[in-house]
């Protein structure tokens, strides 16, 4: 009996230590859920014309101005209504897991050739972008 507090010591130690070392990780699929659909539905929807200026400018280094101007542009119409049709199908279904159960998009990735899948968002257009090697910002002290 003189050990008994001891023991319940010891056991609340072991006990609370053991959460301490609970898996805390998200699990693998907690990034894609229906909000990142319903976005991803709405970025399809308003930014995906920006699909005929990359396609045309992908098409325009690999093939030159006179192909950019017609295969590009017709490439670029084309992905334009594609990812439209997707936009409005994944803001529709945002809800629901539509794509073997989960909140993936029901399009292939972006394999980096010219007759490729889509990347999960609109491509971006202009100087400024998420990369870091383009622009540079400094944080100026007054």
């Amino acid at each position: 009996m003189k050990n008994l507090p001891l023991v319940l010591i010891v056991i609340l130690i072991s006990g609370a230590t053991s959460l301490v070392f609970a898996d805390i990780q998200a699990p693998p699929a907690s990034d894609q859920g229906p909000t990142r659909k319903l976005g991803r539905g709405l970025g399809n929807i308003l930014y995906g014309s920006t699909e005929i200026i990359d396609s045309m400018s992908d098409v325009n280094s690999a093939y030159g101005n006179s192909a950019a101007f017609s295969y590009g542009l017709v490439r670029g119409l084309g992905r334009t209504f594609a990812r439209l049709g997707y936009g409005i199908f994944e803001t529709v279904t945002f809800p629901f897991p539509t794509e073997h159960g989960t909140y993936q998009p029901p399009y292939n990735n972006n394999i980096q050739w010219l007759n490729s899948g889509y990347s999960e968002f609109p491509p971006e257009i202009g100087f400024e972008t998420k990369y870091d090697y383009c622009r540079q910002y400094s944080i100026q002290s007054w």
